[in-house]
């Protein structure tokens, strides 16, 4: 028995091995007339294995460019598009350079350290309040989420001052508030963890004396 992990792999699944071997013998026909028919063929094959594709735009474009990936851009066929490539272009991924900054405090996130530094370069006092103000609330949203539980506003005070090196001043009146949408959210996954908690000794003694 043959299993198809030790098969040739199919490069596009969407249109079975069959397509995918009608393919590799058109690349070895040596004529090229018929090797252009065999192509055209294989697209009204394509085409009929997969009649959804009628309804996207410039679809045989689209099977033009299938035909010639499975056939690992290595097919001398006349392709009716002059704008598909006929090579195999292999693109060069941008680096990415890796983020060396360190995060004092994660479950905030590194945003929260740029809207500190914002806050504590405001030269007007309310709209440093303002700021200070929106950097609480997003904490204690930010806090709940991280660990579903409820956290003192005293803590998250003191998380800005911590976070700012006493540069920012928690004014007493300060609300720290959350949509309610959050704490909806937070309370109800707190009855999900509960509920999936096992039943104690005296839930079982409770049931055995029933």
């Amino acid at each position: 028995m043959i299993y198809n992990t030790s098969r040739e792999a199919i490069i596009i699944r969407e249109y079975g091995r069959n397509i995918q071997r009608y393919v590799n013998f058109t690349k070895t026909i040596q004529d090229k007339k018929q090797r252009q028919t065999a192509a055209e063929n294989i697209i009204d094959m394509m085409l009929t294995l997969n009649p959804q594709l009628k309804q996207s735009q410039d679809y045989q474009k689209k099977l033009w460019t299938h035909l010639f990936i499975m056939a690992d851009y290595n097919l001398d066929v006349d392709c009716p598009y002059d704008d598909i490539s006929h090579t195999k272009e292999v693109p060069t991924p941008p680096v990415i350079p890796y983020p060396q900054a360190k995060i004092q405090m994660k479950h905030y996130g590194k945003n929260i350290e740029s809207l500190i530094q914002k806050a504590i370069e405001a030269e007007d006092e309310e709209q440093k309040k303002e700021i200070v103000q929106i950097i609480a609330n997003f904490m204690k949203m930010a806090y709940l989420t991280w660990s579903n539980e409820e956290v003192d506003n005293k803590l998250i005070k003191a998380d800005i001052k911590a976070l700012s090196k006493g540069q920012l001043k928690i004014h007493d009146d300060i609300e720290i508030e959350i949509s309610a949408s959050v704490r909806n959210e937070n309370n109800n996954n707190m009855k999900k963890r509960n509920g999936k908690r096992k039943p104690g000794r005296n839930n079982k003694n409770r049931r055995n004396n029933r």
